[in-house]
């Protein structure tokens, strides 16, 4: 049977006390039948706790667009997750203190200058587009050493924690031909091209407004959505730097300072 309305917000206050703990917890699906449609419920309470708090969903999120991605965390389908204000992370800037296991990986993201209607295809979605953006998401789990089923990392907004946006990508009319190389600490430790993202960074943002239709919500002008690591994430200790370069010319980049007493 699905959740009640009064599970769901139980779970959604639950994994909010974790992170604001900085403390680890159980996999949900540990203790009940967790559906897909239920974690994305229990998002939705999450995220609406955080607008409670005065934050404003500004980006959206694409998870496990690639195969590495999947590889790494034995995911076999995307899902999604919103961003916050309080999410936004200044290029080259420390990452918040807060964070339990942070991971980053390296994203194109997308600013939409129109709305999608939720049958947009492949071309649409690229019509709207008005700026890509060199991207580092930082993914943070709740769940001991990155161990869940999809349906809990759902609920747990993908992951979500902060993201660097960083400058524009000169060319937007390929970006699955845009290459990328992360390094961590000065030394390379990945590499790929947008292709990784299902093929194109544009084609996860199709499944995505399908996906947003399901909730009675869609992609507007204005809003930006990071489409999916393009390489495995890599974790961000005290005193780590982190940079991507995209296409040899642009960079991003984000650093965790020291640990705090």
């Amino acid at each position: 049977m699905p959740l009640t309305q009064a599970e769901i917000a139980e779970w959604a206050e639950a994994l909010a006390a974790a992170r604001r703990d900085r403390v680890g917890r159980e996999p949900i699906s540990s203790s009940v039948d967790l559906t897909i449609d239920d974690a994305y419920a229990i998002q939705r309470a999450g995220a609406a706790l955080r607008v409670e708090r005065g934050e404003q969903v500004v980006c959206w999120k694409l998870g496990y667009t690639s195969l590495a991605m999947r590889a790494q965390m034995g995911i076999d389908q995307p899902n999604f997750g919103p961003l916050t204000d309080a999410m936004l992370v200044a290029h080259d800037a420390a990452a918040g203190p807060w964070l339990i296991q942070p991971r980053v990986e390296p994203e194109i993201g997308l600013r939409f200058n129109g709305s999608l209607h939720d049958d947009a295809n492949l071309e649409e979605v690229l019509g709207a587009v008005g700026e890509a953006f060199a991207c580092l998401e930082i993914v943070d789990s709740v769940y001991p050493d990155y161990q869940f089923r999809l349906e809990d990392n759902t609920a747990d907004g993908s992951s979500a924690a902060q993201v660097v946006i960083g400058p524009a990508l000169r060319r937007i009319d390929s970006l699955d031909e845009v290459s990328v190389v992360l390094r961590h600490n000065g030394a390379d430790c990945g590499s790929a091209t947008g292709r990784a993202a299902s093929g194109h960074p544009a084609a996860g943002v199709v499944w995505l407004v399908r996906q947003l239709a399901l909730q009675g919500l869609h992609l507007a002008a204005g809003d930006i959505v990071i489409t999916g690591g393009l390489t495995r994430a890599v974790p961000l200790d005290f005193g780590d730097h982190i940079e991507a370069v995209f296409d040899d010319e642009t960079h991003v980049a984000v650093h965790r300072g020291v640990e705090r007493d």
